[in-house]
Order: C-alpha cells, then sequence, then structure tokens
C-alpha cells in the first residue's frame, strides 16, 4: 500500500512538472521572440517606421531599460497578484506591444517597447516561482536550464519565420499574427493553478525594493551570484551583437553566411543551456560549472585577435564554443539563486538578482563599442574583454570551496 501510494505520489509531482515546464518553456519563447522581434527584419521596420536601421538598436536599449524596471517590481508583482496572473498581464502586454509596433508609428512604437520590456522583466521571476514549487531540489539546474534554452531558441525561430513571413504576408500583418500567440498562452495559463496568497500587511513598495536588495546584498552567495549576473550577461549580449560584425569586418566573410554562422552560435547557446544543467546537477556544484564557463569563454575570447588566421570552420567552432558557454549559463545561475532563496522569496529575489542582469545587457554593448573605438579591431577588443569574464569565473570558483563544505 505504501509503495503504491509513493508511486502515485512520484507521477503526480512528475505530472506538474511536466505541465509547469512546458507553460514556462512556452512563456520564454514567446517573451525572448517577442523583445527581439524587430532586428531581423531591421531594414524593412525602419524604411516603413521612417528611420534609419541603425535605429533599431536604441529600441533595443529602450526595451532592456523598461525590463529593468519590471524585474526591480517583480516581486511586488508576484506577491500582490500571484505568479500566474503576472504572467498573464505579461502575455497581455507583449500582445499589445506588437499590435503597436505594427502601426508603424514611432510614438506608439515607443509605447510598445516600454510595455514589452516591462513585460520582458517580470516574466522570469513568475516563471521562476511556477517552477519551483513543482522542481526537485535535486534537479533544478537541467529544469531551469531547458527552460532558459527556450530564449536562443526563440531568437533563432525568430530569424528564420518574420523575413519568410514579410516576404508572403508583411511585416505588419507578421506582427498581428504573432500577437495572437501570447494571447493563446494566457488563456492556457488560466488553467495552471499555484497556491498564492496575498500578504496582509504588506510593506510600501519601496521598503519592500529596499529589503529585497538588502536581501541578495548580505548573503555571500547570492552576491556572487548577482555580480557574475552583471558580468556575463554584458559580455553575453556583446558577443550575439558583434559576431556578424566580427565576421564581416575582421575577417571578409559575406552578410548572409556570416548571419548564418551567428545563428549557429545561438544555437549551440539552446544545446548549451541544457548540457550545462545536466552537468550542474550531475557535479552537485552550480558555482563550479559557472566558473568553467566563465574561465573557459575567456579563454576562447583571447584567441579571436587570430580569428581571421584560422581555417572558416575553426572560425565557426570557436565561435559556437563561445555561444555554447556565454549562452548557456543562465539556467544554472538561476537554480542556484533559487537554492539560496525561500519558497516565499523565489520571485522577490529572482527579480532583485536579474536587475543586474539587464543592467549587464544595458552596458555591456554600448561600452564595447567605445572600447572598439580605441582599438580599431572587434577580435583585439573581444580579448580586452575577457578580463570581465576571468573576474566572473574566479569569484564563482572561490565561492565553490565553501558550497562543497557546506
Amino acid at each position: 500500500m505504501g509503495q503504491k501510494l509513493f508511486e502515485q505520489n512520484l507521477r503526480s509531482v512528475a505530472d506538474n512538472l511536466g505541465k509547469a515546464l512546458i507553460l514556462t518553456v512556452l512563456v520564454q519563447l514567446l517573451a525572448t521572440s517577442t523583445a527581439l522581434v524587430l532586428p531581423p527584419i531591421a531594414p524593412r521596420v525602419a524604411a516603413d517606421f521612417g528611420v534609419e536601421a541603425h535605429v533599431v538598436g536604441y529600441q533595443v536599449s529602450l526595451l532592456f531599460t523598461s525590463g529593468a524596471f519590471g524585474s526591480v517590481l517583480a516581486g511586488a508583482l508576484i506577491r500582490s497578484l500571484g505568479a500566474v496572473r503576472t504572467e498573464q498581464f505579461g502575455m497581455g502586454m507583449f500582445a499589445l506591444g506588437l499590435l503597436g509596433l505594427a502601426t508603424a508609428n514611432i510614438s506608439v512604437g515607443v509605447i510598445a517597447s516600454l510595455l514589452i520590456g516591462f513585460a520582458y522583466g517580470f516574466q522570469n521571476p513568475a516563471s521562476s516561482q511556477i517552477l519551483s514549487a513543482v522542481t526537485p531540489l535535486n534537479r533544478r539546474n537541467v529544469v531551469f536550464s531547458i527552460k532558459q534554452a527556450a530564449a536562443p531558441l526563440g531568437v533563432v525561430l525568430v530569424s528564420i519565420a518574420l523575413p519568410l513571413l514579410d516576404a508572403v504576408i508583411g511585416w505588419r500583418a507578421a506582427f498581428v499574427l504573432m500577437a495572437l500567440l501570447p494571447c493563446a498562452v494566457l488563456i492556457v495559463l488560466a488553467g495552471h493553478k499555484v497556491p498564492h496568497t496575498p500578504p496582509r500587511n504588506e510593506a510600501s513598495l519601496l521598503r519592500g525594493l529596499l529589503k529585497e536588495q538588502r536581501l541578495i546584498w548580505r548573503r555571500g552567495d547570492l552576491r556572487v551570484l548577482t555580480i557574475i549576473g552583471f558580468l556575463y550577461s554584458s559580455v553575453q549580449l556583446t558577443l550575439s551583437t558583434f559576431t556578424v560584425l566580427m565576421l564581416t569586418a575582421d575577417c571578409g566573410w559575406r552578410l548572409i553566411h556570416a548571419a548564418s554562422a551567428a545563428a549557429g552560435v545561438q544555437a549551440f547557446g539552446v544545446l548549451g543551456r541544457v548540457c550545462w544543467g545536466v552537468s550542474a546537477d550531475r557535479l552537485g556544484s552550480g558555482f563550479g560549472v559557472l566558473a568553467f564557463v566563465g574561465l573557459g569563454s575567456a579563454a576562447g575570447l583571447l584567441l579571436l585577435p587570430w580569428l581571421a588566421d584560422f581555417p572558416a570552420y575553426m572560425q565557426v567552432g570557436l565561435l559556437c564554443f563561445l555561444g555554447f558557454c556565454l549562452n548557456g549559463w543562465n539556467g544554472v545561475a538561476m537554480a542556484e539563486v533559487l537554492r539560496h532563496a525561500a519558497p516565499a522569496e523565489v520571485g522577490s529575489v529572482m527579480g532583485s538578482t536579474l536587475v543586474y542582469v539587464f543592467a549587464g545587457v544595458m552596458v555591456g554593448p554600448a561600452s564595447f563599442a567605445l572600447l572598439y573605438e580605441i582599438v580599431g579591431s572587434y577580435g583585439r577588443t573581444f580579448a580586452f574583454v575577457s578580463v570581465v569574464l576571468l573576474i566572473g569565473g574566479s569569484a564563482a570558483l572561490l565561492v565553490r570551496p565553501k558550497r562543497n563544505s557546506a
């Protein structure tokens, strides 16, 4: 009888985890696809907006700046609405944002980008709250890495689908069609239940935010994870932003071939997120994996000044290795954050930590561009940037003995 009850409970847990993982993967896929919907068709969109194509860079920066604010307020939203309703709120904002961009009006487009960015900022903390309720401790790294693998996969899908849809029905109609997807997920989320009890005596918003920041900076491991998130995210997006330019300017590649190589880098990021998650669970050390990712990526960046001297297959291989590492650390870092958060604190702690990930995203590419103006070579600039990863990898390495001895 006891064995039968145990097996029933095990099946119930696995069933709930499977449903939660599928839903959060869909949310992550839509969030990333919506946030980066303009770059794949920037020339076409820019022409209809009446601006130069490079202006899309400002739109991405604006979106992720709004995302930082969404991440700051994630804890308050989750405490007030619950994780599922917060995700539904975000899906509605994604749909409105896509419809706003489809107007091809600058003013409406700015508001739409702010809506999308804000929703992007709080979807990860809300998804983490949903997943943490049903994920066994010894599977957190791989589960969260699978969820995070949807982010680079979303970039790959939107890069392939949108140019094709634009050629068939036009980008505006494609955006309207795409807006139906978050609406569908919003409806599906209504059937997923996560226990939520709104707090009776909620502190003021400012006091709540300050409390969350004090929490992550007072705990040693959370403090290191926050620093790693800032450093790694800054280099991650920098590599994604400048891969095509490096291949065309430094190595003489044709644009279409360079874009294909960049898509391959993102695809290896999908694989990396799952593999690093499995490795962290098998080794029992998320910090050990984060240390290897940082130090291994730094070694790869140090080779980039000589990238043009390598055969084409070695150039692609090195870049895919960097994509495997730099696009693959997120799930492990998130699982480690959750390991140091009480169940009721998951959304708040995750949101407070991700603020610095957004800060890294905002700072990284701009700082790289300024450094490039001095250095004059993408490969040599990346070599200088490797210092950032050396710092992050060393910080993770220093934490690891404390984790093993605890």
